[in-house]
């Protein structure tokens, strides 16, 4: 019979069968219970406490944040706070999502059956129902098309994780939301910025953009409708985006967070219905057209008629979502029902609310010697050009901003936020009352700091 051998490193007791003699793999080091079972220092590694950060958290950077914190001016304390600076529907409480989509979190909480981990890429029968939800006959879809995720934020995280390295680039709106950024840098991703041309309601400049691609370029980030201008792409402009897609060879990252959030007048097109030869990941999620932002519920839709993404991305985007294990599965388990029971209405009334501000905040704003802004045609922003020449004791739109909070307590971001110096962003989700006030005192600073640009006195007699 073999001898027994017993092993014993208190606390642990190895029993191992065999001669007796302890293998050549054990003489190794080992610490246990925080001794050591080799005598002497370990070579290559120096004694003493040493901890860095990362190389990716030195090289994660938000923009806003950084610009918003280093903007150390106090508010008017006689005049209250307006903030127009914050893309979050629900902090003024007069957009709630609808009582069933409250009902479905409720019932799916009560039911007890998504308690437990899902598939990290979501539950089968909820990626079949946002299959559904999207599947049209011009871009089809199937659950095997379809990613969950923790909102929007994570899906444009994994897109960019799944096509590109380090060393690479991707191609990023200006001005453009700042999170593709972040993300890019913090992976070693060189982020290319193409222009949005403001005289054409912020049309791509295709030119510039074709002459930024080379070998590197993994891929072109296209978000419609646009944080933060509120614009919309009509379909002839979208097919000449696909068409330089499709000429180099580079692959879309559509972030359609805000599709079907369009005024009158506009129409939302799902950038995948107008190709199928270019394959097109497109990001989404509940929280701006469901208004619920804090439940962290978003999806990746995977385009690929052609099958050039292939099994490999579909691969790649699978393993990556099993980081963080999926999404909230109560908010998964929810659903189905937001999604077949939410009503006409309430997409309706919040658009017609939202026009309605975009409207009169326009109006307002285009009044004011000094400012041009841009009419938007949906989402939930407007862009506001500063005619810094009439504002000489301002150096740039942060000056401008932090002035306005100072003065007037009304909060807009500066749009060097989003790479566009001398512009700034409002957001149209407040309630009527205060956009008017907050329009009202941004004309009264204007008023007050305004100056004839030299030989153009004709400015002075509006």
């Amino acid at each position: 019979m073999a001898a027994r051998t017993l092993l014993v490193m208190d606390p642990y007791v190895i029993e191992m069968n065999g001669s007796g003699d302890l293998p050549s793999v054990l003489d190794v080091h080992v610490n246990v219970g925080g001794r050591s079972s080799t005598p002497g220092k370990v070579k290559g590694r120096k004694a003493r406490w040493s901890v860095k950060p990362s190389d990716m958290s030195n090289n994660t950077f938000n923009p806003i944040r950084a610009i918003v914190d280093s903007m150390k001016v106090k508010p008017n304390p006689d005049k209250t706070m307006i903030s127009l600076s914050i893309g979050d529907p629900t902090v003024f409480g007069n957009l709630p999502t609808d009582p069933e989509v409250t009902q479905a979190m409720k019932d799916a909480l009560d039911s007890g059956k998504y308690n437990g981990y899902a598939p990290s890429i979501g539950y089968l029968s909820s990626r079949e129902e946002v299959a559904s939800y999207y599947h049209c006959p011009e871009a089809p879809l199937e659950a095997k098309d379809v990613i969950l995720t923790s909102g929007c934020s994570q899906a444009i995280e994994l897109c960019l994780a799944v096509l590109a390295n380090p060393g690479q680039n991707i191609l990023v709106p200006r001005p453009g939301f700042s999170l593709y950024r972040t993300l890019a840098e913090s992976m070693g991703i060189e982020v290319k910025l193409y222009n949005l041309l403001p005289e054409k309601s912020w049309e791509i400049d295709l030119k510039q953009l074709e002459s930024l691609i080379d070998e590197k370029t993994a891929c072109l980030i296209v978000n419609n409708p646009s944080n933060p201008c509120g614009s919309v792409f009509s379909r002839s402009h979208l097919q000449k985006i696909l068409a330089v897609a499709a000429r180099q060879c580079v692959p879309i990252l559509a972030d359609e967070i805000y599709g079907d959030m369009v005024f009158s007048g506009s129409k939302f097109e799902p950038l995948a219905t107008l190709s199928s030869n270019v394959p097109i990941l497109s990001c989404g999620g509940l929280a701006k057209r469901w208004l619920v932002p804090g439940w962290r519920l978003g999806w990746i839709l995977i385009h690929d008629r052609r099958d050039i993404f292939g099994n490999e991305i579909r691969d790649g985007l699978v393993k990556l979502s099993q980081r963080i294990l999926g999404p909230c599965t109560i908010v998964q388990g929810a659903l189905k029902s937001i999604l077949r029971r939410t009503p006409q209405e309430f997409y309706h009334d919040t658009l017609s609310f939202l026009k309605s501000n975009a409207d009169l905040c326009y109006g307002a704003l285009a009044a004011i010697p000094g400012l041009r802004p841009v009419r938007p045609s949906g989402a939930m922003y407007l862009m506001v050009e500063i005619e810094m020449e009439h504002f000489p004791e301002f150096e740039n739109d942060v000056e401008f901003t932090e002035r306005l909070v100072a003065e007037q307590s009304v909060h807009c971001l500066p749009a060097t936020c989003f790479e566009y110096p001398n512009f700034f962003r409002v957001v149209i989700t407040v309630p009527e009352v205060m956009m008017l006030e907050a329009c009202s005192r941004i004309q009264e600073f204007c008023e007050q700091h305004y100056h004839c640009a030299e030989g153009s006195p004709e400015e002075c007699d509006k």
